[in-house]
């Protein structure tokens, strides 16, 4: 149903489902949510404009913060409960703590923040977010918004 003229939205009812979890799990192997097989990164975090194998167009992917936050939140996750759990067993010395745990964070942060990052641009081309909608121009008429200045 459209937002703005509380009508149905024929479009966007004729597109085909994509499944979440396949094209995030496929993201999160650093793969093309849509076909899987061609590669989602040129570098460490940039997306392909245009995939290999299939020729999908992942140029309109906008993950922003999300993947950093979400990366920060897991590697919390799993280093919180082992500090506590090697803290509580060993009663180690803080110079032994912070020579244990900052280089297994840095790892793991470097390590996972690029899966959560294709699973994140996987999520926005399942659900049609932002440019992955081919019913949405960029140029439509924004909602109005107050003059600030």
């Amino acid at each position: 149903m459209s937002e703005w003229t509380g009508q149905a939205d024929t479009a966007s009812a004729a597109r085909p489902q994509r499944s979440p979890w396949r094209a995030m799990a496929r993201g999160f192997a650093c793969r093309c949510p849509q076909c899987g097989k061609g590669r989602m990164f040129t570098g460490y975090l940039t997306v392909v404009d245009r995939c290999e194998a299939c020729g999908e167009d992942l140029s309109h992917q906008r993950a922003d913060d999300a993947p950093p936050y979400f990366t920060i939140v897991a590697v919390g996750h799993i280093i919180v409960p082992l500090i506590l759990i090697v803290e509580t067993a060993f009663h180690l010395s803080n110079f032994t703590h912070l020579a244990i745990w900052l280089p297994l964070t840095l790892i793991l942060t470097l390590a996972l923040l690029r899966p959560i990052k294709g699973a994140v641009v996987g999520l926005q081309w399942a659900l049609y977010m932002h440019g992955f909608d081919p019913d949405h121009r960029e140029d439509a008429e924004a909602p109005w918004q107050p003059d600030i200045g």
